[in-house]
């Protein structure tokens, strides 16, 4: 539980992995390969929708372990999967899919947390 360990909640953590609606996996770096969305360059609830609307399988190759649909042109992790073989998390899956609003906003108050961690700030300063 890395999130937890770094003092995210349930729903940080949820967000926090949302993140994967933006971007793609390249063999070459990190073993993995394909975009989690068919629109890779907009932030947008798509990741959630996908992870929950369509049917995903075990990709058949000499890769590690990840997940395809049935296009076998999107893929997801096998910690995006989790999120929806966990209950706790896929109720919050379930909520972002429909609810891009929620996503954005929970994930902007966890991004902001992420960067700031182990940040020091002087008892003087002012939050924006």
């Amino acid at each position: 539980d890395v999130f937890g360990r770094m003092g995210f909640n349930d729903r940080e953590t949820v967000a926090l992995i949302g993140a994967h609606t933006i971007g793609r996996c390249h063999p070459d770096r990190s073993g993995f390969v394909n975009p989690w969305t068919n629109a890779p360059t907009t932030f947008s609830n798509l990741f959630f929708q996908d992870l929950t609307t369509r049917k995903w399988q075990k990709k058949k190759w000499n890769g590690p372990l990840q997940y395809e649909d049935q296009t076998k042109e999107l893929m997801m992790l096998p910690t995006d999967m989790a999120l929806l073989w966990t209950k706790r998390y896929k109720n919050i899956v379930n909520e972002y899919a429909k609810d891009q609003d929620a996503f954005f906003n929970d994930f902007s108050g966890a991004f902001s947390k992420l960067l700031e961690l182990g940040v020091e700030f002087p008892e003087d300063s002012v939050s924006l």
